[in-house]
C-alpha cells in the first residue's frame, strides 16, 4: 500500500513548491494513473516515493509518506530497492553498467540474490518484455524504445511489489506500447502499480483510480477514473492534461494545415544517397538509405523501435563517424566539405534525450551559450534569450539547474536552445515527449510557423495523429531501409 499526507516538496531557488499539499492512499493490488501538467509534480512526486528525493536530488519535503509500511525519507535505500522500484522517463538515467545482462544482474547483486539464481531471473525478466534475444548487447547501441523495455525488464527482475512508472512508452512504438501494457495488465494483482502516462487510449482500461495534478502541484481530483474525468473535465482540459480521445472534445477536431507550395522543383535541404551503417561490433542500422528533402518540407519520420530513424537522423545533422558506404549532402553540399561550424548554423539537432545537449548549469546560460559562442552582442542575446523564456513557458525557472527541470520543461528548453540561432534545417527525436496536452500543440503550432516561414523540419515521432495534423510528408523506416515515402497533403 502506498499512503501520502499532506506531502509538499520544495526545490531550491523556485518560488513555488513543486508539489503541494498532497494526500491520496493507494490500495495494494492496484493500478493507479497519475496524470497532470508538465511541470505539475508528477516526476517529484514518484521520486519521494522511493526517496531519491530528497536523498540524492536535494528538496525541502513536508509531511508523510509511507510506501510498503516504510518511510522513504528514513529507510535503507536497499530497503526501499525491494520494495518499490522506479522507471525513469530517460532510462540511460538508471542505468549503471555497459551491457544488457550486466544491467540486470545488478540490481539483483545489489538485493543478494545467490548468483545461480540470477541466468533465471535475467531470462524470464527479458522475456516478460520480448528482448530475450538482446542479453549481450551493449546498452550504448540500443534504440530509445530497445533501452525502455531493458530498463523496465531490469526492474521486474527485482520483483519488487510495488512498481512506478514514470513515462514508460514514452519512447515505444505503437506496437511496443501495446506489448507494455499487456504486461501490465498481467502484473495487475501482483504489484500494486503507479503509471505517470499520456497515451491514454491504450491504458485508460487498465485503471483502478487515477490520479490528477493541477499546474501548481495540488491535488486536482482523485477517484474512479471515467466518473473522476466527466465530473472534472472543464479543469482537467484547462489544465492542460491529457485525457482518453473519446472524451477529449479536441480530438481528430484539429485544424489541418493550409495546403504545402509545391515542393518537387525546390533544391534539397537533405539528400540521402545510398547510406549504409553500422555501429562498432553491431549489425547493420542503415541498409542502403535514398532519401531527399526540398527546402521547406515538413516531414514525419516514422517506423518501429530499432528501424533506423534515430541513426539516420544524426547522420543528417553530422553527429556520427563517417558511414561504411554512401554520402549525406546538406544544401547541395558533401556533409563531409562541411567544417563542423558550418554543419551546425545550418542543422538544429534536438535529442530524444533532452539532457544530451544541456551544457551548462543554468536555463538561461543554456539558452545564450549557442548565441555567445556565434558571437551575438550582449544586449541582442539577452533580447533573444527573454523571448525564448516566453514562448517556451520557462521564465520562471531562468535560474534552474537544466538537469533539475520536469521532463516536459527539459523537451521545451532542448527545442528552444535549437530555435536560438535560425538554423535552416531543423531535426526532432520526439519533439513532443514529456508535453502535455497544451504544451504539446503550442510547440507543435511553432515549428508550424518556422516551417511557413521556410524552415526545413524533419521530425521522429511514433504519434500517427501528430503526423497525420502537421507533417506534408510521412518517410517509414524498417530493418534500415525507407520501406514508405509518401505526401499526406501537397
Amino acid at each position: 500500500m502506498i499512503s501520502v499526507s499532506h506531502l509538499t516538496i520544495r526545490y531550491p531557488r523556485t518560488s513555488k513548491p513543486a508539489v503541494q499539499d498532497v494526500s491520496f492512499t493507494l490500495p495494494a493490488g492496484s493500478l493507479t494513473l497519475l496524470l497532470g501538467p508538465s511541470g505539475g509534480g508528477k516526476s517529484t512526486l514518484a521520486l519521494a516515493l522511493t526517496g531519491i528525493v530528497p536523498h540524492h536530488i536535494y528538496a525541502h519535503v513536508e509531511g508523510q509518506i509511507r510506501i510498503g509500511g516504510l518511510d522513504p525519507a528514513e529507510a535503507e535505500p536497499a530497503r526501499i530497492a525491494a520494495t518499490a522500484g522506479i522507471l525513469f522517463q530517460d532510462p540511460e538515467a538508471g542505468f549503471a553498467t555497459l551491457t544488457v545482462e550486466d544491467e540486470l544482474a545488478f540490481g539483483l547483486e545489489n538485493l543478494a540474490v545467490p548468483r545461480e539464481a540470477m541466468p533465471a531471473r535475467i531470462r524470464a525478466a527479458l522475456a516478460r518484455v520480448g528482448m530475450e534475444a538482446f542479453l549481450k548487447r551493449r546498452l550504448d547501441t540500443l534504440s530509445g524504445g530497445e533501452a525502455q523495455r531493458i530498463a523496465l525488464a531490469a526492474l521486474l527482475a527485482m520483483e519488487p511489489p510495488i512498481l512506478i512508472l514514470d513515462e514508460p512508452t514514452a519512447n515505444l512504438d505503437p506496437q511496443a506500447t501495446r506489448e507494455f501494457f499487456a504486461t501490465l495488465k498481467r502484473l495487475k494483482g501482483e504489484h500494486t502499480i503507479l503509471l505517470i502516462e499520456h497515451k491514454l487510449d491504450a491504458c485508460w482500461h487498465l485503471a483502478d483510480r487515477v490520479l490528477f495534478l493541477g499546474e501548481a502541484g495540488r491535488l486536482l481530483a482523485a477517484g474512479e477514473p471515467t466518473a473522476t474525468l466527466e465530473a472534472h473535465l472543464p479543469q482537467i482540459l484547462e489544465a492542460g492534461i491529457w485525457v482518453p480521445s473519446h472524451l477529449d472534445p479536441r480530438a481528430g477536431r484539429r485544424p489541418l494545415l493550409d495546403a504545402f507550395p509545391a515542393l518537387n522543383d525546390a533544391p534539397p535541404a537533405v539528400e540521402v544517397r545510398n547510406l549504409e551503417f553500422a555501429y562498432p561490433e553491431g549489425a547493420p542500422v542503415l541498409r542502403g538509405v535514398n532519401l531527399r528533402i526540398p527546402q521547406g518540407d515538413f516531414v514525419a519520420l516514422m517506423g518501429a523501435n530499432g528501424a533506423g530513424k534515430s541513426t539516420l537522423a544524426l547522420h543528417m545533422a553530422g553527429l556520427l563517424p563517417r558511414p561504411q558506404a554512401g554520402e549525406v549532402r546538406l544544401f547541395g553540399k558533401p556533409r563531409t566539405a562541411l567544417s563542423p561550424r558550418e554543419q551546425a548554423d545550418l542543422v538544429g539537432f534536438v535529442f530524444q534525450n533532452p539532457e544530451h545537449q544541456f551544457v551548462t548549469d543554468r536555463v538561461w546560460d543554456e539558452l545564450a551559450y549557442s548565441l555567445k559562442v556565434r558571437g551575438w552582442p550582449e544586449a541582442r542575446v539577452r533580447e533573444r534569450v527573454e523571448a525564448l523564456l516566453d514562448d517556451f513557458h520557462l521564465t520562471a525557472h531562468a535560474e534552474r539547474n537544466p538537469f533539475t527541470l520536469s521532463q516536459g520543461q527539459k523537451r521545451r528548453l532542448s527545442v528552444g536552445t535549437m530555435l536560438a540561432a535560425g538554423q535552416r534545417l531543423l531535426i526532432l527525436d520526439e519533439p513532443t515527449f514529456g508535453q502535455d496536452r497544451n504544451t504539446a500543440y503550442a510547440l507543435m503550432d511553432r515549428l508550424r510557423a518556422l516551417n511557413q516561414q521556410g524552415v526545413t523540419i524533419v521530425m521522429i515521432t511514433h504519434d500517427e495523429r501528430l503526423a497525420w495534423e502537421y507533417a506534408r510528408r510521412k518517410v517509414v523506416l524498417a530493418d534500415g531501409k525507407v520501406v514508405r515515402d509518401e505526401v499526406l497533403r501537397g
